[in-house]
């Protein structure tokens, strides 16, 4: 019996929430009988043991490689491309531009499908200066010659219409696919930590790549302002460049015994679903995956009102704080509200949109 075949390209599976959300799409698409590829450009990153089962994994490069780059990965595409023949070929990230590439280089008929997880403008603007004009006119080029263009959110694809000149028109929005069974279960199980056997110090929580869109600084400046008022802890979950300019922060604002920051950890639910408030402090995002997690473990959120994303998420504050980007002082005053008791929890209608199985269905309605 003919099965439908597809990849998903990625330059490798770190920690972040565009790679996990490609995994739930991939567990998505084989619940449903469909051969899936996992490729990547480099075969390394915390959720390589993530993998659906049903899934293959296919490494064009080997993590002891020399070179990391993931544009050195375009020969092997091009012959994976040749070879495999996959009817859809979906990538995100640095892999967008290598899949178009490689389709054209292959001559194969497979649909290149480009997914866009960010704020391209506020990512452009961190690359070095040399570098933001030639990826803007990349992305001008080469992104209108693939099939489909999917942004995860309207202020994504508003956005990267607008910053880079594409036809709106070609760019779709599908939400992530963030929620399943499995999360339910993970978080249903208490974190190993002391911490967690207290349940009468409330717990800060936050969640992210150490990196400067997560903007992690500010949240320590707030929770100092927030500790001077309430007896409570802060947990961030997640590895990055960051972590010494923190650690170095933490110490001066004297939080050492009030934050840990346990590094990537395999199962952040458990972590989520027994805190007390979840605080997204980002200065910019796409369709923050976490956010969306918190809100089905049922805690109370703060976000900064970045593009893109947490509006949409929380539907104009409907399901959620929303704050200013970069200010301390309102960050404070909502963690104190969140904490007290004066944020609802959330609704299960606030992310039954963002299911695995929703997700999959308007996927595979388009791809197929």
């Amino acid at each position: 019996m003919y099965k439908k075949k597809m990849s998903i390209f990625l330059p490798g599976l770190y920690g972040g929430g565009a790679e996990r959300i490609l995994l739930n799409l991939a567990e998505g698409f084989t619940a449903r009988g469909i051969l899936v590829d996992i490729v990547l450009a480099q075969n390394e990153g915390e959720f390589t043991k993530q993998i659906p089962h049903k899934a293959r994994l296919v490494a064009l490069r080997e993590k002891n490689r020399r070179s990391l780059r993931t544009i050195t990965a375009l020969p092997s595409l091009v012959r994976y491309l040749k070879y495999e023949k996959p009817e859809i070929l979906l990538s995100a990230l640095h892999g967008n531009l290598l899949a178009v590439w490689a389709k054209m280089i292959a001559r194969t008929s497979t649909r290149v499908v480009l997914t866009e997880h960010n704020t391209f403008s506020q990512e452009n603007r961190v690359m070095y200066p040399r570098l933001k004009r030639v990826n803007q006119l990349l992305v001008k080029w080469f992104y209108p010659l693939s099939d489909e263009i999917i942004a995860v959110s309207k202020g994504v694809a508003d956005d990267l219409a607008g910053t880079v000149g594409i036809n709106r028109n070609r760019i779709k929005v599908i939400y992530n696919p963030i929620i399943n069974d499995t999360l339910f279960v993970k978080a249903s199980r208490v974190p190993d930590h002391a911490w967690y056997s207290n349940s009468q110090i409330p717990i800060v929580i936050s969640i992210g790549r150490l990196t400067e869109q997560k903007d992690f600084s500010t949240l320590l400046d707030a929770f100092r302002i927030a500790a001077d008022q309430i007896n409570a802890r802060l947990v961030i979950l997640g590895e990055g460049e960051e972590r010494n300019l923190l650690t170095r922060k933490i110490e001066d604002l004297g939080l050492q015994e009030m934050v840990l920051m346990p590094g990537f950890v395999d199962n952040p639910y458990a972590f989520l679903a027994h805190s007390s408030v979840f605080v997204l402090s980002s200065k910019w995002e796409g369709l923050p995956t976490v956010l969306v997690e918190a809100m089905a473990c049922g805690l109370p959120v703060v976000a900064t009102d970045c593009p893109s994303g947490p509006r949409e998420i929380l539907q104009d504050g409907k399901f959620g704080r929303l704050i200013p980007v970069g200010d301390p002082v309102a960050l404070s005053s909502a963690i104190l509200d969140g904490v007290n008791g004066k944020i609802p929890r959330p609704p299960d209608e606030s992310w039954n949109d963002f299911t695995v199985k929703h997700t999959a269905d308007q996927y595979l309605s388009l791809l197929f």
